[in-house]
């Protein structure tokens, strides 16, 4: 049986998104949603997708949508996946999947009484070189001490991934520190028991801290140090250092090294390198198998009741 899919937000990462499910078998995009109509009927002529409209509401009210992925702006995330499990659809949401913990609650409680798969974004979860180090960890080979993360960009003003404008506003706190937040526990295999966090001056324009520095402790004594800027002139991406009882690890983006910078073969980990494919992979086979998929909606609302924590601490 074919899994046909909604793809809402035709943006750099929707289109990631459309290229992951080219190489997954049995599931095709049907349906794409964008803001603006004539730039999204391009990415559906492109890719041959027939229906193609500017309101989620359209695409939910097609019979043969299973499936939707959210990949529009930050403050829709929330009260859309509330809107595609009222539809009866399967939803896969990117992160974040809120920017006010309330409305992460809210999806938690639908997605329970559902009977659909609802999940997060959480590529971290998925990306071979961090499941490389999981797999250790959950072998009893390595315990993570400290993760030292960095996470950098060079973006004063409001630009995607693609270096086009933005409708919207990005956030170090409830976007780019929920990827560690969530990866730390995660890889810690223990709660986060301590937050605090610092951040710079508001960007007089954009209303947002442009630099940031959190500190994270687990229940098991793991310590966790993440920097976040906008303002960094390269290398730009997110980079952590595994600082464990057996060994030091650096993972940068897909890649793996250890302590003394030599290479790692994280191709063997699993079936892609590509951890947006590996994710929606994860998507798909749990709406087959009828289980809860890897970063559901409840396994990731920790990290965002630890980033509402830190909200009100900026506050």
């Amino acid at each position: 049986m074919t899994i046909q899919v909604a793809l809402a937000g035709a943006g750099a990462f929707g289109i990631k998104h459309i290229d992951a499910m080219k190489q997954i078998a049995d599931v095709k995009v049907i349906s794409v949603v964008g803001r603006e109509h004539g730039k999204t009927q391009e990415v559906a002529d492109k890719y041959g997708i027939k229906h193609v409209t500017t309101d989620l509401a359209d695409s939910l009210k097609i019979k043969e949508v299973d499936a939707v992925i959210l990949c529009t702006p930050t403050q829709m995330h929330a009260s859309q996946t509330l809107a595609c499990l009222a539809a009866g659809k399967h939803v896969q949401v990117e992160i974040p999947l809120c920017d006010a913990l309330k409305d992460g609650q809210a999806v938690v409680a639908a997605a329970k009484g559902s009977g659909k798969v609802a999940m997060c974004g959480h590529t971290r979860r998925f990306n071979p070189s961090h499941q490389w180090v999981r797999k250790r960890i959950v072998a009893g080979e390595f315990n993570i001490q400290q993760m030292d993360v960095q996470t950098y960009f060079f973006r004063r003003t409001n630009m995607n991934a693609l270096g086009q404008p933005r409708s919207w506003t990005d956030h170090l706190l409830w976007h780019h520190a929920a990827h560690t937040v969530d990866l730390f526990a995660y890889q810690a295999r223990s709660p986060i028991v301590k937050a605090n966090a610092v951040q710079g001056p508001i960007h007089p324009h954009l209303g947002i801290a442009m630099d940031m520095s959190i500190q994270l402790k687990a229940a098991n004594g793991a310590i966790c140090t993440l920097s976040l800027s906008f303002n960094n002139e390269g290398p730009l991406g997110t980079f952590f250092r595994y600082i464990g009882d057996t060994a030091t690890y650096i993972a940068r983006y897909d890649d793996l090294f250890n302590g003394k910078d030599e290479k790692i073969d994280v191709s063997k980990v699993d079936v892609s390198m590509n951890g947006i494919e590996l994710q929606d992979r994860e998507f798909f086979a749990a709406i087959r198998e009828g289980r809860e998929p890897n970063a559901s909606v409840a396994q990731v609302l920790p990290c965002y009741e630890v980033l509402h924590q830190l909200e009100q601490q900026l506050a």
